[in-house]
């Protein structure tokens, strides 16, 4: 369907079937724009035999998806409406058929600050190869204990007024946990040394492309802003400065540093790179990646 500028927004439907997802958005005078939505359907399918039953999983992950894809719609939606009308779209969803069926209803409210160049500082972390990373209240070193870096990771989440930190599993390491700073997460993965210790090694930033919420989340090494600028003129630094890249597909490293670097997904080198992560080096030396 065709996309009409400057209509207000009054609603916003969000529907999966066996094809996928969409979001639809309804102005205030009725009329609708819909966007299709990357991702498989509602309906499980294992491509074996007809009739094989969902498994007991299934139900918790569309959850998942519809939890992901409510926020996707809701950050299109209100950085169309600030685009074109200058003010935010505030959405608050209810369920229609949980978990694959949704509506919204949007209410308009004053742009955030920072929308606007140098009115909100970004949260800047600080990236100190071998070290660890600087907060701008606090530190995260790589000598630091388990105990210690969730502690600090929860503190960071109440003064940037969001979540707690959210655990999950990463492959390969004893413990990982992130918040949401803004729109990019901030996450922390923990290794247990052959002291028996556990600590923290690995200090992640990852932010999507566009505006990056409030406060923006910008990870700097060296003073370079590594988010921010054109990936290949980010590698072009690096490599003038005498070190060694490695480069596999959408990853970039610098194994030196213990520095990973990632594109957005089919995104040209003009693009900005859209995560960065710093590895305690001795992880890296041991064979650990």
């Amino acid at each position: 369907m065709g996309r009409e500028r400057g209509l207000v927004p009054a609603r916003v439907t969000l529907r999966g079937d066996a094809d996928g997802w969409s979001f639809t958005v309804v102005s205030e005078c009725g009329r609708s724009d819909r966007e299709e939505l990357a991702g498989p359907g509602v309906r499980w399918q294992t491509g074996v035999r007809r009739g094989d039953r969902e498994p007991p999983w299934w139900s918790g992950h569309l959850a998942e998806v519809a939890d992901g894809l409510r926020v996707l719609a809701a950050r299109r939606l209100t950085d169309r409406t600030f685009a074109e009308l200058g003010v935010e779209a505030e959405v608050s969803w209810f369920a229609v058929r949980d978990p694959f069926e949704w509506e919204g209803l949007v209410t308009l409210r004053d742009p955030d600050p920072a929308r606007f160049p140098g009115e909100v500082p970004p949260f800047v972390v600080t990236f100190q190869p071998g070290r660890g990373a600087l907060l701008p209240d606090d530190h995260l070193l790589f000598s630091t204990e388990a105990a210690d870096a969730w502690t600090t990771l929860a503190s960071v989440a109440g003064r940037v007024g969001t979540d707690p930190p959210r655990s999950s599993f990463l492959c390969g390491w004893s413990a990982h946990r992130s918040i949401q700073v803004g729109r990019g997460v901030l996450s922390l993965s923990t290794q247990t040394g052959s002291d028996g210790v556990e600590r923290l090694g690995e200090v992640c930033v990852r932010r999507p492309p566009g505006w990056g919420g409030n406060p923006e989340l910008r990870p700097r090494l060296d003073g370079i802003d590594l988010l921010d600028e054109p990936a290949a003129d980010v590698v072009g630094l690096f490599r003038e400065l005498g070190h060694e890249i490695v480069e596999h597909g959408r990853i970039v490293n610098v194994p030196a540093m213990g520095l990973v670097l990632s594109r957005p997904d089919d995104a040209p080198e003009s693009f900005a790179f859209a995560g960065a992560t710093l590895i305690f080096p001795e992880l890296l030396a041991d064979g650990f990646r």
